[in-house]
């Protein structure tokens, strides 16, 4: 394992971090983790290196916190260092933080937490965080030896990102961040602003919910063949990011063994300056590729579910990029129509919850509409 610096602080963190976020699970039930499997995967994962466990109060329908506790047992909690992030979702009035940390310790069976992020920041819930005075409940609780280091994940524009970085001495942040989302969100500029703060920033979506680790369309891979390199197209994404001397690590929200085991090797081949501008140049012209192929910019967060009226939107949005992106229509219509009437993108009933968790802010009920009439009127 390649480890890197973390800006400010005493700790070399791993290339490679493991995102709790979409471990195996059973049927449709996120819930419902298949546990042996997942344990294996994690416990793989930091024999061979990996120093940081991510994970969230929502993850996994809300259990992702309390099977990383069990994970970390037998002697692996000294191994790594471990995150998690206060719902900001969740936090109406002062009294709030405190009762959501107590159960996170509870449900992790720590003591203390060393990385923990205010969750998905953005204007709403930044406003609310600063009324409340969140920065000095983040000290008291830092004084208490309940968090160690004290970071953010963000949603929202770049504007926004660099006014949160300068509001606090923040120890590190994470973003969202890979070779597609360049100018999204705090994208490449937010990357080398807070680095040039002194923060730590951790990188989340590198391979955009998974897109960028399938088979790519014959068109992308003409572009890729232009290359004397054997790298796959997770080679390709996740060296990406570590070429670059600002990432301090990159998570991996992995499902399989397989998975693991393939990010964890290249994380061991990694460096920063490790490509050349041909690779570079390369990677941009696949990226403007990309772009002209995908109708919809969803990453498989599952922030927006469960719908109220049983929409599986995520899935909605999969079938549609799958069938554009890889000439795949028949085959992701098929599956379009198996799925039960509530979950299909035409029962969606435009009550406009979804988009008030999505952290892309994409247009999600106008985006179902259109999926709906894609595969329901061709």
């Amino acid at each position: 394992m390649r480890y890197r610096d973390f800006e400010g602080l005493n700790f070399k963190p791993s290339a490679l971090g493991f995102g709790a976020m979409r471990l195996p699970f059973k049927g449709e039930d996120r819930g419902a983790i298949v546990e042996t499997e997942a344990m294996d995967m994690i416990r793989y994962a930091i024999d061979h290196g990996v120093n940081y466990i991510d994970t969230a109060w929502p993850y996994h329908d809300k259990r992702g916190e309390e099977f990383v506790g069990k994970v970390l047992k037998d002697g692996y909690r000294e191994k790594v260092k471990l995150a998690t992030k206060l719902p900001s979702w969740e936090i109406k009035e002062a009294g709030d933080p405190d009762k959501y940390l107590d159960k996170q310790l509870e449900k992790l069976q720590v003591e203390k937490i060393d990385f923990y992020l205010l969750h998905a920041l953005n204007a709403g819930s930044w406003k609310n965080y600063k009324e409340l005075d969140i920065f000095s409940w983040l000290e008291e609780k830092r004084g208490e030896g309940k968090i160690d280091y004290i970071g953010f994940s963000f949603h929202d524009d770049l504007d926004l990102f660099k006014e949160i970085v300068d509001s606090h001495g923040w120890d590190f942040c994470q973003i969202q961040y890979n070779y597609l989302d360049q100018r999204f969100q705090a994208g490449r500029e937010g990357l080398r602003y807070a680095s040039s703060k002194g923060m730590g920033v951790i990188i989340m979506e590198p391979l955009r919910g998974g897109m960028l680790a399938k088979e790519p369309p014959e068109v992308v891979k003409e572009i890729w063949n232009d290359s004397q390199r054997d790298w796959g197209p997770v080679d390709w994404a996740l060296r990406w990011l570590w070429d670059q001397k600002e990432v301090s690590l990159v998570l991996s929200g992995m499902s399989t063994m397989e998975q693991v085991k393939e990010n964890v090797e290249i994380a061991s081949d990694s460096g920063v300056g490790a490509l050349t501008d041909k690779d570079i140049d390369l990677v941009d012209r696949v990226a403007e590729k990309y772009r002209e192929l995908s109708p919809v910019d969803c990453t498989g967060c599952n922030y927006c579910v469960p719908c109220p009226n049983g929409v599986a939107i995520p899935h909605n949005f999969a079938l549609y990029n799958q069938a554009e992106i890889y000439d795949e229509y028949r085959e992701n219509k098929d599956k379009y129509h198996k799925m039960k009437d509530e979950s299909k993108a035409g029962s969606c009933v435009r009550c406009g919850l979804c988009e008030e968790h999505c952290p892309q802010e994409l247009p999600i009920m106008e985006l179902l509409r259109d999926a709906a009439e894609y595969f329901e009127d061709r």
